[in-house]
């Protein structure tokens, strides 16, 4: 009998050996595919590989999509300083939509009629996934059966058990995702609204403790040198990672929405992705006028909320990220930053765009550019509005 093509989201976790290990029982040609957001070595990849085929797996690749993360996604989530609820970088839903993306591409490939993954019914990924699938393959039938029965992690571990798989599945006491735009932990503290986490829940330690001053050279809106040596933005953003992880640097705990309507708590530890949303905001401070900074704020909002929600594809997400583009043109310059023990300073600017290098006048100083009665004027008529409106009012 001829086994149907399917192409499942392999991570190499208990979740997914299961559906592996199940669906290759149940007359499945099956294609595990891994991809790569920054967050796998060599030897995990080849760790993950070997896992796979021992699964029942009839092909395993590992897709290297950091280029793709990077041009779609982050590059965006820089120019609009997104931050959800002022606070999170965005670091897993964003990886979430890229690799649905890259798994759909290759279920087309080899010409699959079935996709599955290992989400529960409890979180955010089973809608990212299926909403990425489901666009852009509504023709694949969709497998979940962690979802779809309900199985614990005791159902998963006594079914491998029975099939001569004794592997040790304990759970890790926290659960880290690690990408290049930031790094999820979680564990039993963020289940809590109480609980923080502790310091060793945290993949980086303390390991600096002496200020180091940093140079972060930006064009149009992207990171091009770190402290004067000039490179692609990937490599630069892991450089930087390198450097800043060491002060322990971007440790916080996002509460939010999550899309199935519930509140939810995550740990997580993003030292180069604030470091360089805050340098890259403060440089828009300078090169900016007002208007461009309000609606690029209230469209950057928007668009990290839907990124979140798996709604990448939506036309309007590509309207959005092309204003974000526009908005860039200036944004050229160096960002002065030091690094302490847990925090960072923005020290300050030099870009030929500064809006502040003007002859018209500083700040709380001197104008050079109108008179005192001009100034008195344009003070009288912008009050108007308001004064018209007390007037009436204090009459009732």
């Amino acid at each position: 009998m001829k086994k149907e093509t399917l192409v499942l989201a392999y991570s190499g976790g208990l979740d997914t050996s299961y559906s592996l290990k199940k669906l290759s029982k149940d007359n499945y040609e099956i294609h595990a595919i891994s991809v790569n957001t920054g967050g796998f070595s060599i030897e995990e990849i080849e760790t993950i590989e070997s896992k796979a085929y021992q699964m029942g797996a009839f092909t395993y690749k590992n897709i290297n999509a950091l280029e793709a993360f990077y041009k779609k996604i982050v590059k965006y989530l820089l120019f609009g300083n997104v931050l959800k609820n002022n606070t999170y970088p965005l670091s897993v839903s964003a990886e979430r939509i890229i690799q649905a993306i890259e798994i759909v591409r290759y279920a087309k490939k080899v010409g699959a009629k079935y996709i599955a993954h290992g989400s529960t019914g409890a979180g955010n990924d089973q809608v990212r996934f299926d909403l990425i699938f489901q666009v852009m393959a509504p023709e694949m039938e969709i497998i979940t059966l962690i979802r779809d029965n309900q199985l614990s992690r005791e159902d998963e571990i006594n079914y491998l058990k029975s099939k001569g798989i004794d592997i040790p599945w304990e759970k890790a006491k926290y659960s880290i995702n690690q990408g290049l735009w930031g790094t999820s932990v979680g564990g039993s503290e963020t289940l809590t609204s109480h609980l923080p986490l502790p310091n060793s829940a945290y993949p980086s330690k303390l390991e600096e403790e002496q200020p180091t001053k940093i140079e972060l050279q930006f064009e149009k809106g992207e990171l091009v040198s770190l402290n004067g040596n000039s490179s692609d933005s990937i490599k630069l953003i892991q450089d930087l990672q390198k450097i800043a992880k060491k002060y322990a640097i971007g440790r916080d705990i996002h509460v939010g929405d999550t899309i199935i309507g519930i509140k939810g708590r995550i740990g997580f530890e993003a030292a180069a992705p604030l470091i360089l949303i805050k340098s890259h905001h403060l440089l828009e401070k300078h090169t900016l006028s007002k208007w461009q900074q309000y609606q690029k704020e209230q469209l950057a909002n928007f668009y990290g909320m839907q990124l979140h929600e798996g709604q990448y594809l939506d036309p309007a997400m590509r309207d959005i990220e092309a204003f974000m583009e526009s908005s860039q043109t200036r944004v050229t310059g160096t960002v002065f930053v030091e690094l302490w023990p847990y925090r960072f300073e923005l020290l300050g600017i030099n870009s030929p765009f500064d809006l502040m290098k003007v002859d018209f006048g500083s700040y709380g100083e001197m104008n050079k550019s109108w008179t005192a009665d001009e100034a008195k004027g344009f003070i009288k008529l912008t009050s108007n509005a308001t004064k018209i409106y007390q007037h009436l009012n204090s009459k009732k």
